[in-house]
């Protein structure tokens, strides 16, 4: 599921398993790139608060994060999100 280049990203930025989880289920996904780019809307944290209730407070403030995904299913790189995506 994960490329060698983003464990070492996911490592190295602090991004845990349950989070890349919550982004890749909760998250929209827009195309960029010839990848697609999955991140943490209003909505979709209101929809993933509604679900996941207790885990989803401890796992908030870690939810700024934004993956990025082969065509193939494999997730190419990890990074913390400092500003809006542009798309």
């Amino acid at each position: 599921m994960y490329t060698n280049h983003a464990e070492i990203r996911c490592q190295q930025r602090g991004i845990k398993a349950e989070v890349v989880d919550a982004i890749l289920a909760y998250g929209r996904r827009k195309r960029r790139h010839g990848a697609d780019v999955y991140f943490m809307d209003d909505r979709a944290r209101a929809r993933a608060e509604e679900e996941l209730g207790r885990q989803y407070a401890r796992l908030s403030d870690r939810l700024n994060s934004y993956l990025v995904m082969s065509d193939d299913g494999k997730i190419i790189t990890a990074a913390k999100r400092t500003r809006r995506l542009k798309f």
